[in-house]
């Protein structure tokens, strides 16, 4: 039986939504392996002078433990 855990990361970019995602999962690999998914939670965009300047989210990103 393979054991799931779930941590969860802040992410943001300034670029996208998208690109805010990758950089968390990124960020996340380099000490975490077998990441099998994100999960989005609570969509931001952070505005000054009428334009979007970043873009964020909560990322619960889960992997499966080592044996």
């Amino acid at each position: 039986m393979a054991i799931v855990k779930i941590i969860e990361v802040i992410a943001s970019s300034e670029k996208s939504l998208d690109d805010a995602i990758r950089n968390a999962v990124k960020e996340a690999s380099k000490t975490i392996h077998n990441i099998d998914s994100v999960y989005i939670e609570n969509i931001k965009a952070h505005v000054k002078d009428g334009n979007v300047t970043t873009f964020g989210c909560n990322c619960k990103i889960s992997f499966r433990v080592e044996e």
